[in-house]
């Protein structure tokens, strides 16, 4: 399912390079995953977080680490089933960091639905420079990276460019705020609340694919809470590379603050201003 990597007139050295093995590597992990998915035979377990793990998430993960290990051995590594491994022997591993979720929506896969995928994204220096999310149940697949700007295909189409929206208003923005629960657990349910009374629409796509539909141009904005690095990795960096802004929920630029609101770029203080805002009176239904 490998597209070719778009070409640019913009020159990045050998980030062209690296995004063509993100891509490998996403095969890699969609020859695990998508033979496995709604198997009878999954084997699932629970790790230290009571979160499920499936034998497909740990063999995605071994496959795209291997395969790194070939073509990128100096390279530090970051995976939510097998953690970090920073390479051995090499001074600047740091500078260059592939982080890893094998299967996002890992509850999803197991119980059949179809909106889950892997994220492979690439950090250098402390930025997301790149990031590839496949989802193979879907037929659909993402990626983008700085300069180089971001694009989706689907099978028998020709990869397509992708860009946030220019909706520039709350009252016409549409708006992912993944659960519930996320929101409730974090004591900004409030706050959730308030940001929904003040735009057209409010969803919850769930999972990875609110974010892909961020970059699309379908969304104005995606937030959750609880968590980690490699749940947001790559799809930081293709928002970003689709034009988007991504922050954590006081508006610092990072993955690694436990939280998230991505959006369209336009709206992006504005949605802040309301979440950060008191809570708004009881209005009644919009």
């Amino acid at each position: 399912m490998n597209p070719a990597a778009p070409t640019s007139p913009v020159s990045q050295g050998d980030l062209g390079a690296d995004l063509r093995l993100a891509l490998d590597l996403a095969d890699a992990a969609d020859a695990q995953t998508l033979p496995r998915f709604d198997a009878a035979d999954l084997d699932v377990s629970r790790k230290a977080d009571s979160t499920h793990v499936t034998d497909s998430d740990l063999a995605a993960e071994r496959a795209v680490r291997r395969l790194l290990a070939e073509r990128r051995p100096e390279d530090g590594v970051l995976g939510e089933e097998y953690g970090s491994d920073d390479a051995a022997g090499s001074a600047d591993a740091s500078s260059r960091r592939w982080i890893i979720d094998p299967i996002d929506g890992t509850a999803n896969f197991l119980r059949g639905v179809p909106v889950w995928g892997t994220m492979i994204g690439l950090q250098i220096d402390g930025t997301m420079r790149l990031g590839v999310v496949s989802s193979p149940a879907l037929g659909r697949r993402w990626w983008g990276a700085e300069g180089l700007g971001a694009w989706t295909s689907a099978p028998g189409g020709e990869p397509r460019p992708i860009r946030v929206s220019d909706v520039a208003t709350l009252d016409d923005a549409s708006v992912s705020f993944q659960s519930i629960a996320q929101w409730d657990g974090a004591g900004r349910l409030d706050a959730l609340v308030a940001l929904t009374r003040r735009v057209w629409r409010d969803r919850a796509y769930g999972d990875i694919w609110s974010y892909m539909l961020l970059a699309e141009g379908r969304l104005e904005m995606v937030g959750e809470f609880d968590v980690k690095e490699y749940d947001l990795a790559a799809a930081a960096a293709i928002v970003t590379a689709a034009g988007g802004r991504f922050s954590s929920f006081d508006g610092t630029p990072t993955i690694a603050a436990g939280s998230a609101v991505a959006t369209n770029g336009v709206l992006h203080d504005a949605i802040l201003d309301v979440l950060h805002s008191p809570a708004s009176p009881d209005t009644g239904p919009r």
